[in-house]
């Protein structure tokens, strides 16, 4: 392989050059008008703009990409996260046109980018799975007759859902027809497939992901877990490797339920099986992500291997070379998903200039990013501006390392979630490991943020303070600033106007 397409932008898009480069791969560069000086534009060697902002009118556009792909002569391409990744038209149009897809096959991403039919698959595997339907609701009395047999609050889930969407909690029997009338309404309008199906609802689980790689000569690892349980609107915000709840025992289960869930179709390339895991560590499977995540740096810490080059290694025909036994975990990482957002406005989109931008340095730490001092944030795309990662021998100096990390990071003209890392590096519910997907819930509350830059201390006492009170009764809930008007809504009227 001579020369990939990255078919992204931002960081990703950087991400896979730096290691194609490394592997001496020359790149080609896609873009759209708003990022015509970006900086993985200005990296790649051979960069072509393939339309207007918009996503829609740019990086989603199968055909253009590919006849890109085709007028430069490229071997692969490479979808990064997002946008086309882990559409199976695109990855088979790629293939059909005899270039390579750094990724899985059409075939697998079609099995798992349906929840039903992954659950299916899986099933024969003797994965776990929560309690629910096998299949999409069809008959209202039947699917109530199974609620009622798993037993109250039960959730509707649209089986092409993600993001949140066409999700739907029923509390008791009298809500249950209008729940699911208002889920499949919203499958319908979010993804064109109004499919829902009935899962036992797990209230405050963790959310623990396995990374997998499989190779063409159909040998299947796994590379240990990732904790991803602080999440706001059902999306990431920290990530670390390994977890700090999972026993050895619980580790090799999950693991193999991981491999097992990739044999189920067959899984070429990176992957990662994400599992819901209650406070007894029993853990359920929950989908598949069928592409390269976004907090797969934290598994490249911890177990020494570059994932962009073992994406290009395998799309190669090459075997992974190493076994399940040969894989250790090596110290601790964790990630912030550094975003243009205002943890104290609800998490909105804080769109504008980057003033001030300074990144921090040192051993242990790592800054995926592709932003420079003085440029704007693009309205039309995800608000995330870097990655930040610290690697430390145990938790403990991971913890330590980012929250001085944190404060060596400078940026000015825009808020950003680097508060919110701090406030959750320094809370004793992350410290302790005692926290599940309801962090933010419980124990944030914006009127922290100020604390945090004014004494580090107090932030400590009163994060203390919250976390027994939790222990004792409801936690307190989180009380936004709803009437402050974000930079986003502010630039969203004037660019529809």
């Amino acid at each position: 392989m001579k020369k990939i397409l990255v078919a992204n932008r931002g960081e990703i898009a950087l991400r896979v050059m730096r290691t194609a480069k490394e592997m001496g791969i020359k790149t080609v560069a896609v873009f759209s008008e708003a990022d015509r000086n970006a900086l993985h534009v200005r990296y790649a060697d051979e960069a072509v703009c393939i339309g207007p902002a918009p996503s829609n009118q740019s990086y989603l556009l199968m055909d253009k990409i590919i006849e890109v792909a085709q007028k430069f002569g490229v071997d692969g391409v490479h979808p990064g996260y997002g946008f086309l990744s882990e559409n199976a038209s695109f990855a088979r149009k790629v293939k059909e046109v005899g270039i390579t897809f750094i990724g899985p096959t059409a075939e697998a991403m079609e099995i798992m980018g349906s929840k039903l039919g992954a659950k299916a698959a899986v099933k024969k595997f003797g994965v776990p799975m929560v309690p629910g339907t096998e299949g999409a609701i069809s008959d209202f009395t039947e699917a109530k007759k199974v609620a009622n047999e798993i037993g109250y609050p039960v959730i509707i889930k649209a089986s092409a859902g993600g993001g949140g969407k066409g999700m739907r909690v029923v509390e008791n029997e009298a809500e249950f027809d209008l729940q699911v009338q208002m889920a499949t309404s919203e499958a319908i309008s979010a993804f064109g497939d109004g499919a829902v199906f009935i899962e036992k609802y797990v209230g405050s689980p963790r959310h623990i992901e396995f990374q997998i790689l499989g190779d063409t000569h159909g040998n299947i690892v796994h590379l240990f877990e990732r904790e991803c349980s602080i999440q706001r609107r059902h999306q990431k915000l920290v990530e670390e490797a390994p977890s700090s709840c999972l026993t050895a025992e619980v580790r090799q289960k999950m693991g193999q339920a991981a491999v097992n869930v990739a044999k189920a179709c067959n899984y070429t390339g990176a992957g990662t099986v994400e599992f819901l895991v209650d406070e007894k560590l029993n853990f359920y499977f929950l989908e598949m992500n069928t592409r390269l995540q976004v907090e797969h740096p934290v598994t490249e810490q911890i177990v020494g291997l570059d994932l962009v080059k073992e994406q290009i290694r395998i799309a190669m025909g090459q075997p992974l070379g190493y076994k399940q036994e040969d894989l250790t975990i090596d110290g601790h990482a964790i990630e912030l998903r550094v975003c243009a957002e205002d943890p104290a406005n609800n998490f909105l989109p804080d769109i504008g200039t980057l003033v001030t931008y300074k990144t921090p340095q040192g051993y242990g730490v790592r800054v995926d990013d592709s932003f420079e001092e003085g440029m704007e944030i693009p309205i039309y795309y995800d608000p995330m501006i870097a990655k930040l990662i610290t690697f430390g021998k145990t938790r403990e100096e991971a913890i330590q390392r980012m929250i001085r990390a944190i404060d060596d990071y400078k940026i000015s003209g825009i808020e950003t979630t680097l508060n919110f890392g701090k406030f959750a590096m320094q809370h004793p519910a992350f410290i302790s490991g005692n926290f599940n997907t309801k962090f933010i819930d419980n124990y944030f509350k914006p009127e922290l943020l100020p604390i945090i830059n004014q004494d580090p201390e107090l932030i400590g006492l009163v994060a203390g303070s919250l976390f027994q009170q939790s222990q004792k009764s409801t936690p307190p809930s989180s009380q936004f600033n709803l009437e402050k008007e974000s930079n986003w809504k502010r630039n969203r009227k004037s660019y529809s106007s």
